[in-house]
């Protein structure tokens, strides 16, 4: 007889996640291939005359806007946006109550063609020394063209400081891509962490790979504008396109962009950290180099030894490629990163690592293949309680569709795996606890197909520590989900 959880109480629900998924996650179980078979919309992009990408009334109205982290610690934001018909000012007027603008700050303002294309005039202005926890509005543009949005700085850095994350990768900009965004936009996460292939405008040629960059900036701002995107470069990125005249990497990206790599003694755009509540979040970049002695890799080793679990207990990492897969799309790309990074993450107890890539849904045990080299040791994943949770949520929609092709059998390390278009979040409740959902795409409708609540590695894996703290970890049961929280 099958069970449908649906029918529960959901509190009952996650408290029995909870209780199944804590030996899954940790100790490793027999994995499940969900057999759910999506009967999805074409993979073809919205045509350019939707209204999801209409252009701002008003001469020279600010397009385009989108925000993200601008400092190491959350008390700035970048916020960028597009001018089509000359420069104006790069100013951004802001306020913490609405219509009433006591501060400004300029920006930067650039443009670049692409082909034949001519990019507009993008501006970039850094938003600083805000207050955390704090709603403000901002205004962008002149007289009846100019456009009104809002933001929320996180809380103070604490370890016990709540927040919610959504996780994004491969959006695109076709129908399901949207079905994605409005699901988002319903499950009150209050930062994107964005892992990489934003437009898919590489699919196209000449002038309309620009084009096809306008359109998707347009498409999400409805979220962009109002909270931050923390943003990862994937392969769709690259952009390389020598019959077009067009070989440097990243171009359109780089352009259009920024990210807060010089607060974290970053010397590249593409690689960078932020700290945002109780999580310290690492953004690496698959196509960049990342062996020993790059700048990359010097960089990281620097970065967690600077992670301080006591003030932000939740470590997340970002890449684009998989460092574990099991579907046939993509299948060992990440190796690579792998053998050179994943004995970093065991040792310093990374929560989570994030990656996109591959058009499907995937999340594995606590593994690790440490051990293993050329000539000796086990060539096989085995449990670990010090590694990281592994999740592939490269399923935003685009128009490549679905990797709907998993190796058989399932995978030792691999918990539960499923091809259908989604979005994640991890609502981090203390220093102990977090949970953490994926939510199906089925046809418009969201469904919350794999959950589970995750156990800090540095606070809830340490027992002395949490006798020692155990003031600080004390807490009633979650009114939201019915889960003690220490």
């Amino acid at each position: 007889m099958q069970t449908n959880m649906n029918v529960w109480p959901s509190s009952f629900r996650i408290v029995l996640i909870a209780l199944v998924s804590f030996s899954f996650v940790n100790c490793g179980s027999a994995g499940i291939t969900s057999s759910f078979m999506r009967s999805e919309w074409p993979s073809i992009d919205i045509p350019l005359d939707n209204k999801v990408f209409e252009v701002p009334k008003g001469y020279n109205a600010p397009q385009q806007v989108h925000i993200t982290q601008g400092d190491y610690d959350g008390k700035a934001v970048i916020i960028s946006w597009v001018t089509r018909e000359e420069p104006s000012p790069s100013k951004v007027q802001y306020g913490i109550s609405e219509k009433q603008y006591k501060f400004s700050n300029e920006g930067t303002v650039t443009n670049y063609t692409f082909y034949k294309y001519d990019s507009g005039y993008i501006h970039h202005c850094l938003v600083d020394g805000l207050e955390y926890d704090t709603k403000y509005y901002y205004k962008i543009g002149e007289g009846d063209s100019a456009r009104t949005f809002w933001f929320q700085t996180p809380p103070k850095i604490n370890p016990d400081a709540p927040y919610t994350f959504g996780i994004i990768g491969d959006l695109g900009q076709t129908y399901n891509s949207l079905s994605t965004l409005e699901h988002y936009i319903q499950s009150g996460a209050q930062a994107v962490l964005f892992v990489g292939d934003l437009s898919y405008a590489d699919r196209y040629e000449n002038n309309d790979v620009g084009i096809r960059w306008d359109s998707w900036a347009r498409f999400v701002e409805q979220s962009t504008a109002y909270q931050p995107w923390i943003w990862t470069v994937g392969n769709h990125e690259i952009e390389f396109f020598p019959e077009m005249g067009e070989v440097q990497p990243f171009r359109n990206y780089l352009y259009r962009y920024s990210t807060p790599f010089l607060a974290a003694r970053s010397t590249s755009p593409l690689w960078y950290a932020i700290r945002r509540a109780s999580a310290h979040v690492i953004v690496l970049s698959s196509y960049s180099p990342f062996v020993k002695y790059t700048p990359q890799w010097r960089w990281l080793r620097a970065e967690l030894a600077r992670v301080d679990r006591e003030k932000t207990p939740w470590l997340i990492v970002l890449m684009h490629v998989p460092i574990y897969n099991s579907n046939v799309a993509h299948f060992m790309e990440g190796e690579s990163m792998r053998s050179v990074y994943e004995r970093w993450f065991v040792h310093y107890k990374v929560d989570l690592i994030f990656a996109g890539h591959v058009h499907a849904y995937e999340r594995s045990y606590r593994i690790s293949n440490i051990h293993y080299n050329v000539s000796s040791g086990d060539p096989y994943p085995v449990p670990d309680k010090s590694a990281p949770v592994y999740i592939t949520v490269g399923d935003g929609g685009n128009q490549e569709g679905l990797a709907g092709r998993y190796r058989d059998p399932q995978p030792d390390y691999s918990a539960f795996r499923e091809a259908s278009y989604g979005h994640s979040t991890l609502e981090i409740m203390n220093r102990t606890h977090a949970t953490y959902h994926w939510n199906r795409n089925d046809d418009g409708k969201k469904v919350e197909m794999d959950s589970f609540v995750l156990f800090n590695q540095y606070w809830a894996g340490n027992l002395q520590r949490r006798r020692l703290k155990k003031n600080h970890l004390k807490a009633p049961l979650d009114r939201k989900t019915g889960i003690a929280t220490y």
